[in-house]
């Protein structure tokens, strides 16, 4: 696949980057070179490799999925402007 100069242009536009004329060249030689590193990723064997997060095997901690109210009112509220009865008070903005 190749990008010409009016795609290149078009791929600018909607990502709202601005590209002068005279650059629009370099910008598709960019792109070609990234769809052509693409088409270099397709061509490489992965049968039989295991998709993995890191090099080295790990596991995340683990912890009781109980609910709860989190015990923690009092913290949250401290940093409301302001509070009533333990809930966060707000103006009223419809009549």
């Amino acid at each position: 696949m190749s990008i010409d100069l009016e795609t290149a242009a078009r791929v600018a536009k909607l990502a709202r980057i601005r590209v002068s004329d005279d650059a629009l060249p370099e910008l598709a030689a960019e792109f070609n070179t990234i769809l052509g590193f693409i088409e270099q990723l397709g061509e490489v064997d992965v049968e039989g490799v295991e998709p993995m997060t890191s090099v080295t095997p790990m596991r995340l901690k683990r912890r009781e999925d109980v609910v709860t109210d989190g015990h923690q009112q009092d913290k949250v509220l401290a940093n409301a402007p302001d509070a009533r009865e333990g809930f966060f008070a707000v103006p009223k903005v419809v009549e």
